[in-house]
């Protein structure tokens, strides 16, 4: 039997809606509620850590979220547009 009768993806449009040139993707809203679950649930863990504050919590959140857009953007180029 063949692989692809064992394998079936869905197909789903990966763009929720799009206006103009803008265009909301699924994995970005993913990303947005990931981190704001994040900023909630570390803040409220920070407040009852001796050793965070919550400006620390956030500020850390901060630099994750730079990270993640600064290192997505470069995986992309290095491994689908190299050339």
């Amino acid at each position: 039997m063949p692989l692809n009768e064992y394998m079936q993806f869905p197909d789903i449009d990966p763009v929720i809606f799009s206006i103009g040139p803008l265009a909301i993707h699924w994995y970005g809203v993913m990303y947005l509620l990931g981190f704001v679950f994040a900023l909630w649930w570390g803040g409220r863990q920070a407040e009852q850590s001796p050793n965070w504050t919550r400006d620390k919590f956030s500020d850390l959140v901060f630099w994750c979220f730079l990270g993640v857009l600064v290192g997505g953007r470069i995986g992309y180029v290095i491994f689908y547009h190299f050339d």
